[in-house]
């Protein structure tokens, strides 16, 4: 009978044994896989109004980030204004047209010179505070304009590309937000991205 517990007691040090080196096995290639995702970076929207800090979905909306990192790195947001503000709906800027007053009739139909495809998943929710793309009401027409949610639009999310979220400066979108505009939302002063900075 002593046998038969020593035995046990011998197999039982063996499953255990066994089983902390496989889950640590497990840990080990978890980290290795997570560490091959691309990490989140940081982006931070400089207004005339104030500054928007935003974390960039890296992984899940890469196209739409890399090309909005593209645009900011060059310039081409520097300037931009806010062109349209719907009071608990959303912010949208991103056209370079609006850097022209004489074009104001046409603020809203800019792009970069191309269109991109979208990125649209499970995890695509456009609720307040998140960033996305405007489009021109067709599917892959996603090019440099966005909007900031200023509620939560989730019947946005099977149309629209969510690529970040705000992490500081939601007071600067409401203040964006409640600028007097006209009855399509054009502000009566917009406000200016300053420029855009990336940190990586």
């Amino acid at each position: 009978m002593k046998k038969v517990f020593i035995l046990i007691a011998v197999l039982l040090i063996i499953i255990a044994g066994a089983y902390f080196l496989f889950s640590k096995e497990n840990k080990k290639v978890q980290e290795r896989e997570e560490g091959q995702l691309p990490q989140n970076m940081k982006a931070v929207i400089k207004t005339n109004l104030g500054d928007i800090e935003l974390e960039l979905f890296s992984s899940l909306a890469p196209k739409t980030v890399d090309n909005f990192k593209k645009l900011s790195k060059e310039g081409f947001y520097d300037g931009v204004k806010f062109h349209r503000v719907i009071k608990d709906f959303m912010i949208q800027g991103g056209d370079p047209l609006t850097k022209q007053e004489e074009l104001k009739g046409d603020w809203g139909t800019g792009n970069p010179g191309y269109f991109f495809e979208d990125e649209i998943h499970k995890e695509n929710r456009n609720s307040e505070g998140a960033i996305s793309m405007a489009n021109t009401g067709r599917p892959n027409t996603n090019g440099c304009q966005f909007f900031i949610n200023t509620n939560n639009n989730n019947y946005l999310d099977k149309k629209h590309t969510v690529f970040g979220k705000v992490i500081k400066g939601m007071d600067v979108v409401e203040k964006i937000e409640n600028l007097a505009a006209d009855e399509n939302g054009l502000p009566l002063d917009p406000a200016v991205i300053q420029t855009i900075e990336i940190y990586d």
